[in-house]
């Protein structure tokens, strides 16, 4: 019995510490070893790709740096600028979606919203419109400004007409069932649009969708943090006279900062990672990093080695981001996951 009981308080048993580390070191090789397969598979020939199995380097096979001289050096330009473009997209996408989603998220946590759903039902009716009216061929801008104007004064007439309305928790579920939507439905309509207004394959496109398409998550997410930041401190800030503005980036930003980079860093993930949207959207000037990855899936078929090259200079990134920000995302998901 001495094997399943511990000596010291704070200690784990011997058994008990054996199977824990045992567990751990398993899930570990789980979790890395493909990481090390794809590293080991970018140092080889086709032949050593199409005749293995093999695991280890100088022993199995010799490594080789045909693929990596093949995308660095033969591709050249072509392999640079989807890389480039990754990097832009991403940064100002996630940026843009942490400013925007963050003021929405400490706005719901701070203040009562009660839109009513006629108000939302003429708002949607008024989107309709426009589209309707840019499909048979109607000019964008004069439809857009048409439907803003049907929107507002559809909005006035109607405000003193009895309607129910919803809450702040209604608008947080709303945000989130977005992502419930399959993005492969909205992938069409979006192309259309984009199609229309003349900014396919540019980085606006990609950037306006990918804000676009994270800023649920963001809503979701930084709802937690500010709301289990106490409102004393902003009461009496307001007290001095400091605005919400003044309140919400020197007090509340900083007490929120874990959870800001946590999130930060998810919605980087996502947009560094996204595939479907922009196969959709981009096709030559602003191709990304993933869209280039399946471009190696040839006539021939996959081309492994030069996947893998592409796969490793693509996670390499967000891996080094990860470490650096390590302490940041533990306390984040800490702070997220206690409710004021």
């Amino acid at each position: 019995m001495s094997l399943f009981e511990s000596k010291r308080l704070g200690h784990m048993a011997p058994a008990t510490k054996v199977l824990v580390y045992g567990f751990l070191g398993l899930w570990s090789f789980v979790v890395l070893f493909p990481l090390y397969w794809v590293l080991i598979t970018s140092f080889k020939l086709p032949i050593d790709v199409s005749g293995g199995p093999y695991y280890l380097p100088f022993i199995d096979y010799m490594p080789s740096l045909h693929a990596w001289k093949y995308i660095f050096v033969d591709l050249g330009n072509d392999t640079f600028r989807p890389y480039m473009n990754s990097v832009i997209v991403a940064a100002f996408s996630t940026l843009l979606v942490m400013v925007a989603g963050s003021l929405a998220a400490y706005a719901l946590s701070r203040f009562s919203f009660k839109p009513r759903l006629l108000t939302i039902g003429i708002f949607i009716a008024a989107v309709a419109l426009t589209i309707v009216a840019v499909s048979f061929a109607v000019p964008w801008k004069i439809a857009l400004a048409v439907g803003v104007a049907l929107a507002v004064i559809g909005a006035q007439a109607f405000r003193r007409a009895p309607s129910p309305a919803l809450g702040n928790s209604d608008i947080l579920f709303w945000m989130i069932s977005q992502r419930i939507f399959p993005p492969i439905v909205a992938a069409l309509p979006i192309y259309v649009m984009f199609q229309q207004v003349h900014l396919l394959d540019t980085y606006y496109a990609l950037i306006l969708t990918y804000t676009t398409v994270n800023l649920p998550i963001v809503v979701w997410l930084m709802y937690d943090f500010f709301a289990s930041v106490p409102r004393d401190l902003e009461e009496s800030a307001e007290l001095d006279g400091a605005s919400k503005i003044r309140i919400f980036f020197e007090i509340i930003v900083p007490l929120a900062k874990p959870g800001l980079i946590a999130t930060s860093l998810l919605v980087l993930i996502f947009s560094w990672n996204e595939y479907l949207l922009a196969l959709f959207l981009s096709t030559a000037h602003a191709q990304t990093l993933p869209i280039l990855v399946a471009a190696q899936n040839a006539t021939r078929g996959p081309q492994w080695w030069y996947m893998s090259v592409l796969i490793v200079i693509m996670i390499l990134p967000v891996i080094f981001i990860t470490l650096f920000l390590q302490r940041f995302i533990a306390k984040g998901m800490l702070l997220g996951a206690v409710k004021g």
